[in-house]
């Protein structure tokens, strides 16, 4: 059966300041995408099949589930993905619905959208990025740029301000504050209110556990009485 718990509970974040956060500030639909994208990193049959139903109950969008499920090979791995892909396969039946393929010739397409994509994602610190890419690994920039953003996470099918919720929450499941950090932007970048970030930690509360959620909230508390100067005009790479 699905987990449940008090929504009108407040949670606590760093300082012993506290934050009245509830799942209502979000719609149904991307309640039910936040709980999908906890649930294919916490791997497990039975509570992908309860969410994927649940979201279903919901009216999510087909197509919106399809994008999560392709972004969630980059934020968990393809075993985690894939076996939520058959999770899926048989909870909805036969794809039905896509809105691209990937094919070679667009490369030039993902180039240029992934540019755009990672630019909005990471705003200021955006060209910083760039540079520790390119410091860490030569084929880490095309990989980011291209792979990533261009391919996956810069699809139609699904915004940008949702995809930047379920990263955040798949990411809140594992010890990379940097990565956490980032997405915590990431998502204000994308055009989310700070309250709405605060609904999608009261969201995914019970998948992370008492320890974890607190250290995550702490983060978010960093992040959250930060300006957001929002993103500059990506500039090319000269990788």
């Amino acid at each position: 059966m699905e987990d449940s718990r008090d929504e009108s509970m407040p949670a606590a974040v760093g300082g012993g300041a506290i934050v009245s956060a509830t799942p209502g500030t979000l719609d149904p639909t991307t309640i039910a995408l936040v709980r999908v994208a906890t649930a294919i990193a916490k791997g497990g049959e039975a509570l992908l099949r309860d969410r994927m139903r649940a979201a279903r109950g919901a009216q999510l969008p087909p197509l919106w589930m399809e994008e999560l499920l392709l972004q969630s090979m980059l934020n968990v791995g393809y075993p985690l993905a894939l076996a939520a892909f058959a999770v899926w396969r048989d909870v909805a039946g036969p794809l039905r619905e896509t809105v691209e393929p990937v094919v070679h010739a667009n490369w030039s397409l993902w180039e240029k959208r992934g540019i755009e994509a990672c630019g909005l994602v990471y705003g200021r610190t955006y060209e910083k990025l760039l540079v520790k890419l390119a410091s860490m690994h030569p084929a880490l920039q095309p990989l980011v740029l291209i792979d990533a953003y261009g391919k996956i996470l810069g699809r139609p099918g699904l915004d940008a301000k949702r995809r930047e919720f379920c990263t955040l929450a798949a990411v809140a499941l594992v010890d990379a504050p940097k990565q956490l950090h980032a997405h915590f932007r990431g998502a204000l970048n994308a055009g989310a209110t700070r309250e709405e970030v605060d609904a999608v930690l009261a969201v995914i509360e019970i998948d992370l556990g008492a320890d974890r959620a607190l250290k995550v909230w702490e983060q978010w508390a960093d992040v959250r009485e930060r300006k957001i100067d929002g993103p500059p005009k990506p500039k090319t790479p000269s990788a």
